[in-house]
């Protein structure tokens, strides 16, 4: 997608004089509610070393070993008031693209963020009723805000199990210290994007809950019905331009709904940041011969602020300080280790001729390296380095191959 290079240069310039402008620009007092615009632009190269597929093939259309992209281009108006209400609405434009592949046309379509009014009792942010498409409560990388992330790409457990954005209605309730939050749930506003209605929930506690000291613990529930009684999961290896996906279910047919539970943990104390997620899943299938589908998955992160800031805790999730030199900086180094497993099933020998009794979608293990660069208020740059070792069932073999490829991520990020 090409961006209009006088909107990006008006944002930027809009950003740079705004004073503060780590927050929204503040616009006006429109009806009694404080109207102020937040933006998010990511511009995102991935570089690969193949092993068995090419990583960015067939539809790749950057190189032979590479890929290119505006990875978001986010647009929020948000508004406090009248009373006790709030709202929000944004619109992510960047993935309006028409890429040409073999004289195929194929054009993509927009996508709506958060788009919903919440209701605040007695004006306490804890304890709320919120209608519209918001995240659903389900993972603390899924819910941390996308600007702060610590990896260029969400471990692959977040992506394959985080249900993220739908329509909905959710009731929250809690303190500083504790939080539980209960969401039904439909469709993704988006058109042509998840369906399937459901419900979710999530509670958190943090019996250390200090400046530069933290203890956090959640569980969470997501359960929901499937479209076409259908499911597939799979995941890409750490890098969200990659085109091709290393494990990969296929097509689970007579799936009547699915349940994924997680459990989480962070710690942080001073300038480090310690944080893992469990997920399991589990698909109930219908008919005298399907066996239900079960995979689960987990990731564990380090991250240590060299320049020696801190992290902040809220609504059950950390939130990524200021540097404290703005024209140095905030600098981080981070390291990341994530498994998931979507095999159910096991590999029959009859003869010559072996057979799969289950499914074996196969395993993947990723270590990524990483380090982010916080420069002043609204800019940001990440370099990372994974390294894959991945497992799965071929069919044309019919045998298990080894696909083991590494991957160099690097993002520049401006947003206020």
């Amino acid at each position: 997608m090409k961006l209009s290079p006088t909107l990006l240069g008006s944002a930027l310039l809009l950003a740079l004089a705004a004073p503060a402008a780590h927050a929204e620009i503040a616009i006006d007092v429109i009806g009694g509610s404080e109207v102020s615009l937040e933006g998010l632009v990511q511009a995102d190269g991935n570089w690969f070393h193949n092993d068995v597929q090419d990583l960015n093939g067939p539809i790749g259309a950057n190189g032979d070993n590479s890929e290119f992209s505006i990875r978001r281009a986010e647009l929020v108006l948000k508004g406090k008031g009248p009373g006790n209400f709030e709202w929000v609405a944004g619109y992510d434009p960047s993935v309006l693209k028409e890429v040409t592949i073999r004289g195929t046309t194929i054009r993509s379509t927009g996508r709506f963020l958060d788009n919903n009014i919440k209701y605040k009792f007695a004006g306490n942010a804890n304890n709320y009723l919120q209608i519209g498409q918001f995240k659903q409560p389900n993972s603390l990388e899924e819910l941390s805000s996308t600007k702060n992330n610590d990896f260029v790409s969400k471990a692959a457990v977040t992506n394959t199990y985080g249900i993220s954005r739908r329509l909905g209605v959710a009731y929250g309730m809690g303190d500083n210290n504790w939080s539980i939050t209960a969401s039904a749930f439909g469709r993704e506003l988006t058109r042509n994007q998840a369906h399937g209605s459901g419900y979710g929930a999530r509670g958190t506690w943090a019996p250390i809950n200090e400046s530069g000291n933290v203890l956090h613990f959640g569980l969470s529930y997501l359960g929901y019905d499937t479209d076409d009684d259908t499911l597939r999961l799979r995941a890409r290896p750490d890098a969200d331009l990659t085109t091709i996906r290393l494990i990969d279910s296929g097509a689970i047919t007579t799936v009547d709904s699915v349940g994924v539970a997680g459990a989480e943990a962070m710690w942080i104390t001073g300038p480090f940041k310690l944080q893992s997620e469990f997920f399991q899943e589990n698909a109930k299938r219908i008919g005298n011969n399907a066996n239900d589908y079960k995979s689960d998955g987990w990731y564990v992160s380090g991250v240590w602020n060299i320049t020696g800031e801190t992290w902040g805790y809220k609504a059950g999730v950390p939130t990524t300080p200021l540097p404290n030199a703005p024209a140095s900086g905030l600098w981080q180094l981070a390291v990341r280790y994530d498994t998931l497993d979507l095999n159910d099933g096991h590999l029959v020998s009859n003869g010559s001729t072996p057979f799969v009794d289950g499914v074996l979608g196969g395993k993947m293990d990723v270590w990524t390296i990483g380090a982010n660069w916080y420069w002043r208020s609204n800019f940001k740059f990440a370099l990372d380095y994974a390294k894959v070792e991945s497992t799965r069932y071929s069919s044309a073999t019919r045998g298990l191959v080894d696909d083991n490829p590494s991957i160099i991520e690097a993002r520049a990020q401006f947003y206020w």
